[in-house]
């Protein structure tokens, strides 16, 4: 019997080795376990909500059920899921491996980050059997000042998880300036580390805004001082304000990061050089920064000015911009490449598709005259969720496809694979997309209770949930599968040129064994000839 080579996953061993580690892969495989459950319950409270939805009035939820429901699946997805998923868990992995490092700039940063993450999510947890919470993951005043549910609870669990939010951005954009290695320019960096960057900025100067806001709505619950209930002297739509000036950048830090592994994953399985890489590198500084100026677009009936609503749209289609350029540059990166259609690319492909369509109907969105009318309707729930499962949850999947041989060094089943992306994809547009035609016949989101001309759309959208769960299941069945059964990765299994690549599979605990020297580009591919796979 062979000896397993020392690597960091067993050495140094024991329990105690991986609760007080320091090593940045340790933290970033306790983030993904952690995630991985945050998921799950996100998504068990999801599917409750769809099979509530069957018929119109009572199935199985009573009305304050049904809220506690889609909000605890909203709160979770957001705070515990969606926004921690890629920068936690995948760039806690790779950032460091793809700059040549050893570690991330401050290791006990990192490991306080996450067990900031896990007392938040506790927190959070807590408020599900102290009486959950009804108010939608936007916890909206005055409804959620005088709500008796455990309102306090969940706003709480969610402030602690900003620290951790700001704590990891910091140690990344501190890791990124000091530890590149010899002849890494920032122009020789890979994408992934451009979108952590831009991801990092939005992470450090708007995560402090929501824990401001999230304080003083606790304040206001225990003390009784007015800032936002109009009961008490304060206004409603200034927390409206401060709520989506951290809300929607935190839509970029779900996204930027998502868009950063299609920029790794694409070039890899065209055999082709990224399309316009500095076009894609400072797009996704330009996303970080309009993403500050958007915020408004959501309170488009609130009562603000004309005026002020013509310069939110107005700045709501510029941000499009910046994200279109990187999508013709993805599909330039295809053209004409020598593609290799692996489970990591084709969760890339149902990307491009979900991600677009989300896109466009943002567009609309952000059209004002069509806004007042889809505002509060399923059209705003299909368009979030092509937007965040669609881009952040397909981007994150292929992510995890594409760097689980260098996270585990083992091989999945890649036909099995295949079959999970179909279910996932099909099961994702059956559930979402014709939320999108009942949102234009009308339907408000958040209701309990609907018009019987809506059901056949929302048994259509509850079947497709079970096809996504279907995916689900299957994808987390053979990934179990390959960590006790796969066969042994090879060091380069892809064919990808950045530096996580040249180490071992799994690496050991110090990633390398020398120091590497950049001579080139991250994706200097010779000209695409037709592929031997």
């Amino acid at each position: 019997m062979t000896t397993a080579k020392p690597n960091y996953l067993n050495s140094p061993k024991g329990i105690l080795s991986w609760i007080f580690t320091l090593d940045h892969k340790r933290i970033g495989l306790m983030y993904l376990v952690a995630i991985a459950i945050s998921f799950a319950l996100g998504g068990f409270f999801a599917l409750l909500v769809r099979l509530e939805l069957l018929n119109p009035g009572k199935l199985f939820l009573t009305s304050q059920q049904y809220n506690q429901s889609f909000t605890l699946h909203g709160a979770i997805m957001i705070f515990l899921f969606l926004i921690p998923s890629i920068p936690a868990s995948l760039a806690n992995f790779v950032l460091p491996l793809q700059l040549g490092a050893k570690d991330v700039a401050f290791p006990r940063l990192n490991l306080w980050s996450f067990y900031l993450y896990v007392i938040g999510a506790a927190i959070c947890l807590y408020s599900m059997f102290a009486g959950a919470a009804d108010t939608g993951w936007t916890f909206y005043t005055p409804y959620s000042t005088t709500t008796t549910t455990s309102v306090i609870s969940l706003v709480l669990g969610a402030f602690v998880l900003g620290f951790s939010s700001i704590f990891t951005g910091l140690n990344f954009m501190v890791t990124i300036h000091t530890l590149r290695p010899p002849g890494m320019s920032w122009f020789r960096m890979p994408l992934f580390l451009w979108s952590i960057y831009a991801t990092a900025l939005i992470q450090v100067l708007a995560t402090p805004v929501l824990g401001i806001t999230l304080l003083l709505l606790i304040v206001e619950r225990v003390a009784k001082i007015g800032i936002f209930d109009p009961t008490l002297g304060g206004d409603p739509v200034l927390f409206q304000h401060f709520f989506w000036f951290y809300s929607h950048p935190a839509v970029y830090i779900m996204i930027l990061p998502a868009m950063g592994v299609i920029s790794e994953i694409i070039p890899t399985f065209c055999r082709k050089n990224i399309f316009g890489y500095k076009y894609i590198a400072f797009s996704s500084v330009a996303i970080a920064l309009l993403g500050f100026l958007v915020w408004g677009h959501h309170m488009y009936i609130s009562g603000q000015s004309q005026f002020a609503a013509l310069i939110f749209s107005l700045i709501t289609f510029l941000v499009s911009i910046p994200s279109g350029i990187k999508v013709f540059n993805w599909i330039a990166t295809m053209y004409k490449g020598s593609i290799q259609l692996k489970s990591p690319f084709l969760y890339c492909l149902a990307f491009l598709f979900l991600f677009c369509i989300g896109g466009f109907t943002g567009v609309v969105l952000g059209t004002i005259s069509l806004d007042v009318h889809l505002q509060d309707t399923y059209f705003v729930v299909a368009h979030f969720h092509y937007v965040m499962v669609g881009g952040t949850l397909m981007a994150f999947i292929a992510g995890l496809h594409y760097w689980w041989p260098k996270m585990f060094g083992k091989m999945y089943n890649e036909r099995a694979a295949v079959i999970a992306w179909g279910l996932i994809f099909v099961g994702f547009n059956v559930l979402f997309f014709f939320q999108y035609i009942l949102g234009t016949k009308g339907m408000p989101r958040r209701y309990y209770n609907y018009l019987p001309e809506f059901q056949a759309l929302n048994i259509v959208s509850t079947v497709g949930s079970w096809i996504l769960a279907a995916g689900l299941f299957l994808m987390l069945g053979y990934l179990i599968h390959s960590l006790l059964k796969g066969k042994p990765a090879p060091q380069n299994p892809w064919g990808g040129l950045t530096l996580e690549w040249k180490a071992d599979s799994p690496p050991i605990t110090e990633n390398f064994e020398e120091i590497h020297i950049v001579t080139g580009g991250p994706y200097e591919y010779p000209a695409a000839t037709k592929s031997a796979h």
